[in-house]
């Protein structure tokens, strides 16, 4: 985050999945005008380096870390989130035990210290346990966040084993993108969880080459006369390092599982238009394309990756770089094909910046509910926990008692997976001490349902399941019968209500019957 500081023609024959967009912005749902959005990504980055989200602290009891990885999944939910975005390899060490990196310092203290239980394997079994996607989030290339003394590193850092992989750059360490084989290391690292672990999506963030440091080149100029061959300069060699990659990542990931989804969220801005007259009407110091080289239109267009969350970082109307603007201009590069656009939204800023608009409680607010009047944007991303649970102007309460009231189900990628499960059936609905129990049935052979969607009516006629405001909640799917108890029930009132289940990737099916319960 800049806070702390299979193939791409299968994917580009099945645009036609997609259906049509406008780049005007449009009412916010296509199936009806309601004011709350159904399909909607509601995701937060809970980052760990340097224990900005968790653990709260390095070295914490086994069950302390539990208990604060729950409460924030439990702040979460109860913003009406569908997803979090955790930072499982911070600086080439692991949240988990990997072949490719040592245990992070961020758990024990130490780095390499075994914790003494998976950290991931619990994160993402409490994350699904409430039907929060679990998007692992990976940097590629950051080795340290302080130091450039491969000897702090632990004995079995993998930098210590390949120091020729390595470069200095200001006071950190990165592996160098030039080199194959530390390409080849991070693809397979980030396959290993893919393998092991039941993730939703593989994140990574603006991290490529580093921001540029004021007349400092990145020192790699040996590896571009061994490699670069074929380019002219330099600048053109460093994008296709970065190129390759991210195409060989979601190739990877593609061939391993074909729904764990692939996604980036890179700096707000490709490139100036002084420097690009295709470029957005901004004016950054620092920009993807000519400093980071990092080609995110190149990525887009290509087919590489599955959704794009751009870091708008900035206030609506802010004139080197404009919320609205730079949003508009997301969406004109990703309309009608096949990837989600959704915002990366500077949650840290609020209250907490020396820009006016910063300190205005509406400012955020009217960034989501611009997003809102895109089809093209699928939702937001907020950077960070933290910065939501300090509830700052009182966006915390605004979330989940206006603007994500009501559940939303993440959108589906039609160019992954377009079939829905088949319905499954409300068996039973009763009055009990503790509210209505309704019976779910699903008994089909190879069903794929991960979840079941319960919408609740109140009276005896069956409302729209397109309207968000009739879903009562989101269950996770345990077994082939499972019970739910409404407990938010008024005595006496009569209660309509219809299931549907709805795959990992998103795609509902419909509902078998209703139920009215008087």
């Amino acid at each position: 985050m800049k806070v702390f500081k299979i193939a791409s023609a299968l994917l580009l024959g099945l645009l036609s999945l997609l259906g049509s967009f406008s780049i005007k912005p449009t009412p916010a749902s296509a199936e009806e005008n309601y004011n709350y959005v159904k399909h909607e990504l509601r995701a937060v980055w809970i980052a760990t380096v340097t224990n900005i989200d968790w653990p709260s602290k390095k070295g914490l009891p086994i069950d302390q870390q539990k208990q604060e990885f729950i409460k924030l999944l439990d702040d979460v939910k109860n913003m009406g989130m569908n997803a979090v975005v955790v930072q499982i390899k911070p600086t080439a060490d692991a949240f988990y035990p990997s072949k490719y990196g040592p245990w992070s310092e961020y758990l024990t203290g130490t780095q390499g210290m075994d914790p003494g239980y998976d950290p991931l394997a619990f994160m993402i079994e409490e994350a699904h346990k409430r039907n929060l996607e679990f998007h692992a989030w990976f940097n590629p290339y950051r080795i340290t966040m302080n130091h450039k003394d491969l000897t702090r590193l632990s004995a079995d850092h993998p930098a210590r084993q390949h120091p020729e992989w390595v470069e200095a750059y200001g006071n950190q360490l990165y592996y160098n993108p030039g080199i194959p084989e530390a390409r080849k290391f991070i693809i397979d690292g980030i396959i290993e969880v893919v393998k092991n672990y039941d993730i939703d999506a593989v994140h990574m963030d603006d991290y490529f080459y580093p921001y540029k440091i004021e007349g400092v080149e990145f020192p790699d100029q040996e590896e571009y006369e061994k490699y670069g061959q074929l380019f002219t300069n330099i600048g053109d060699w460093r994008r296709d390092n970065v190129n390759q990659l991210v195409r060989d990542i979601n190739l990877a990931i593609k061939n391993e599982k074909s729904y764990v989804k692939f996604g980036i969220s890179p700096f707000g801005v490709w490139r100036n238009i002084a420097n690009d007259p295709t470029g957005s009407d901004t004016t950054a110091g620092q920009t993807n394309y000519d400093d980071l080289y990092a080609d995110t239109r190149e990525w887009i267009q290509r087919g590489y990756i599955d959704y794009i969350t751009p870091q708008i970082y900035w206030n609506i109307g802010f004139e080197p770089a404009a919320y609205d603007i730079l949003a508009d201009w997301w969406v004109k590069e990703t309309i009608n094909r096949p990837i989600h656009l959704y915002i990366g939204q500077a949650a840290y800023k609020i209250n907490n910046n020396a820009v006016p608009a910063w300190s205005d409680p509406e400012e955020y607010v009217r960034q989501i509910n611009l997003n809102h009047k895109y089809d093209t944007i699928k939702g937001s991303m907020h950077f960070s926990l933290k910065d939501l649970n300090r509830n700052p102007l009182g966006i915390k309460d605004r979330l989940a008692n206006d603007l994500y009231r009501y559940p939303a189900l993440v959108p589906s990628m039609p160019w992954l997976d377009h079939t829905a499960p088949k319905k499954p059936k409300l068996r039973d609905a009763k009055r009990t001490g503790g509210g209505i129990e309704l019976t779910i049935e699903d008994h089909q052979l190879n069903s794929d349902t991960a979840y079941y969607v319960i919408y609740r009516f109140e009276g005896t006629k069956r409302g729209s399941i397109n309207n968000a405001a009739n879903i009562l909640t989101t269950v996770r799917k345990t077994g082939r019968t499972q019970t739910f108890i409404d407990d938010l029930v008024e005595p006496g009132q009569t209660y309509t209500y219809v299931v549907t289940a709805v795959d990992r990737l998103h795609n509902e099916s419909d509902f078998n019957r209703s139920i009215t319960i008087k």
